[in-house]
């Protein structure tokens, strides 16, 4: 049967940067607008798997999988320092060996510290900023940073090890679950490979330790407000208004450093794209210019 051309086709693909082999997906025209879309927890580029193809007759689509999720590969001897500054590091690379030059940005939970620490890098190069659930305001930090947050206090093996159940199959799919009125409508896809991948060896220490240094995100988040204040990026903060990680004052603090901003709401949890795909993909095609 052939193939339907009007489905823009998704390609994997991978590339040796910072001495890692990052796998991304690719999607749309070479020469159209990049938007780059950056995962978050416990997710990778997989998350996107059905925004890309309503995007890519648009905009040329990349979702790379940060170094330690998805199907990014790490070398043992590469003596990797899991940070969120050195995942940003890996990223800038990334954009680099891919000459990006002018890119939009959709960021959605560890995207946002990552791509916002590339915009402060090279903020001539953002174009515009889609936040999905993507925090930069300690307000958006809701009551389910608890346990994390004592881990960031005392940083003991107890505090660590009380984490560990969030990172099991059962704790992942009770994440996607939270602030969706009907969870049935979950497909189990994401949450199971997501677990998977998680539960490879070495891999929940990984977690643990992104987990710890989070608390430098937040002691930055003054530093992405500045950007934010300075740089004035078009920005869309669309946000499942459910969220108990990243609550609404999060994506309504975006209005006080950048009054332009748009503050979008979705009646949905942390994982908007699994119930409102439509909705995000409409709100990014009015939002991000399509012209190169």
């Amino acid at each position: 049967m052939p193939r339907d051309p009007y489905v823009p086709r998704t390609s994997v693909r991978r590339i040796a940067v910072d001495k890692v082999k990052v796998f991304y997906r690719e999607a749309g025209p070479p020469d159209a607008p990049v938007v780059l879309l950056l995962h978050g927890f416990p997710t990778s580029s997989f998350q996107y798997r059905e925004l890309i193809p309503r995007l890519a007759d648009r905009y040329h689509v990349i979702a790379p999988d940060l170094p330690g999720f998805g199907f990014t590969e790490v070398p043992e001897g590469r003596q990797y320092q899991y940070s969120f500054d050195a995942l940003s590091r890996t990223m800038l690379a990334f954009t680099d060996a891919l000459d990006l030059k002018r890119f939009a940005l959709y960021i959605f939970d560890y995207g946002a510290p990552v791509g916002l620490r590339l915009a402060m890098a090279r903020p001539k190069s953002v174009t515009a900023i889609v936040s999905q659930n993507g925090n930069a305001y300690e307000e958006g930090l809701g009551e389910a940073w608890r346990p994390i947050r004592r881990y960031w206090q005392e940083p003991s093996a107890g505090n660590r090890d009380a984490l560990r159940p969030v990172l099991t199959l059962e704790g992942i799919r009770r994440e996607y679950a939270q602030g969706i009125a009907d969870p049935s409508v979950i497909a189990p896809e994401g949450y199971t490979l997501d677990a998977a991948l998680i539960a490879r060896p070495g891999n929940v220490e990984i977690q643990l330790d992104l987990f710890l240094d989070y608390a430098n995100n937040v002691k930055l988040y003054p530093a992405f407000q500045d950007y934010l204040r300075k740089a004035k990026p078009p920005l869309l903060a669309i946000w499942g208004k459910n969220d108990p990680f990243f609550i609404p004052a999060g994506a309504q603090a975006f209005r006080r450093d950048n009054p332009n901003a748009v503050v979008q709401w979705l009646d949905t949890g942390h994982f908007a794209l699994e119930t409102h795909v439509d909705e995000v993909a409409q709100a990014v095609r009015q939002f991000v210019r399509s012209e190169p």
